[in-house]
């Protein structure tokens, strides 16, 4: 069936190169790990024009004490419609620009001025204005670029009457090779900032990797495209719901679902009763039992201290504590007049 379903085309897919496939336009909440919407379309619409439509009806469903942040891509996302209409939403964004024409000649423009500002050991950086060809206004860039090791070593491989060729390349002792990218944004935030808010991204490329090989994203397929997209969001509901929960249980940092499950599913509930007092005896065959055991006592601490004031507190008011005793780490205060975006459960 995988090949065949509505709307298959080709387009990328790694796992299974020339195959008719689907693409999953989705839109995640950073660091939190947590997925907001996805949309599943046909493989050849993955460019971010495709996604464009989705991201806006997202923005627009949300509260405004809701809203995120800043919305981060990669460079299929710096193109000018895109910023245009985020902009018309006043919606901040974080961007890495394609290296084009005038954006290459920026980069010379400034490997020859120099003076450049270390953001940390290995990356220097400088900001600009830039306003490209076709775009209606300037805008903020950020260059950054860091010194490749002088361990690399740097050729050109070609194909030459079928026979692959490789040229390497051969210069002083002291010749220096970089690495330079230039990031667009409207935040007003400073250079090592932004800087690091875009090194983060990276934390969503191993979203899609838990998602696809933990939890089978894109494993189910039937011949009706509205199915597919809707396993794919009951997936990603499933996941947001153990994240949540493990959030809840080990705060202190991120555990993906090859480690949790088996962590916090491999146990085995008694149910005692002595006294008209009830008691669970929980047996684990996990070997980590010193964090399963201080994970269960901040279970029962926490909901037996929620048990307490739940009476006094009307739904939201409780489901808003549980999410800000999950996301504790991050320091997320929740008043009574701020609520955060996610269906309740069931």
């Amino acid at each position: 069936m995988y090949g065949h379903q509505e709307g298959a085309k080709k387009g990328y897919n790694p796992q299974k190169p020339g195959r008719p496939s689907h693409t999953y336009h989705t839109y995640m909440m950073g660091n939190l790990r947590l997925v907001l919407d996805v949309e599943v379309q046909p493989g050849d619409q993955s460019n971010s024009c495709h996604s464009m439509p989705g991201l806006l009806s997202l923005l627009n469903r949300l509260p405004f004490n809701g809203k995120p942040a800043f919305v981060r891509g990669d460079i299929a996302w710096g193109t000018d419609n895109v910023m245009t209409q985020l902009e018309a939403l006043e919606q901040p964004y974080l961007f890495k620009l394609k290296k084009s024409i005038n954006v290459k000649n920026l980069i010379y423009k400034h490997h020859k001025l120099g003076e450049w500002f270390y953001i940390n050991r290995e990356w220097e950086a400088k900001e600009d204005k830039l306003q490209l060809q076709g775009w209606e206004k300037e805008r903020r860039v950020i260059i950054v670029r860091r010194r490749l090791s002088s361990d690399n070593i740097i050729g050109f491989e070609s194909q030459h009457q079928l026979q692959q060729q490789l040229a390497l390349i051969d210069g002083p002792e002291d010749i220096r090779a970089y690495e330079y990218s230039v990031l667009v944004t409207d935040l007003d935030d400073d250079i090592v900032t932004l800087f690091q808010h875009y090194r983060d991204r990276a934390d969503c490329e191993n979203n899609f990797d838990e998602l696809k090989n933990q939890w089978g994203w894109g494993g189910y397929t039937t011949h009706k495209l509205k199915s597919c997209q809707f396993m794919a969001r009951m997936i990603a509901l499933v996941c947001n719901w153990w994240n949540l929960f493990v959030r809840l249980a080990i705060p202190h940092k991120h555990h993906e679902a090859i480690t949790s499950r088996p962590l916090l599913l491999s146990s085995i509930g008694r149910l005692t009763e002595h006294g008209r007092q009830r008691k669970m005896v929980i047996t684990s065959t996990h070997g980590d039992i010193s964090t399963l055991k201080s994970a269960y006592t901040r279970l029962v601490d926490f909901f037996n201290e929620l048990k307490e004031t739940a009476t006094q507190l009307n739904y939201r008011e409780c489901w808003n504590l549980i999410l800000a005793k999950a996301m504790e780490k991050f320091k997320i205060n929740l008043g009574s007049d701020n609520y955060i975006g996610l269906p309740a459960p069931a």
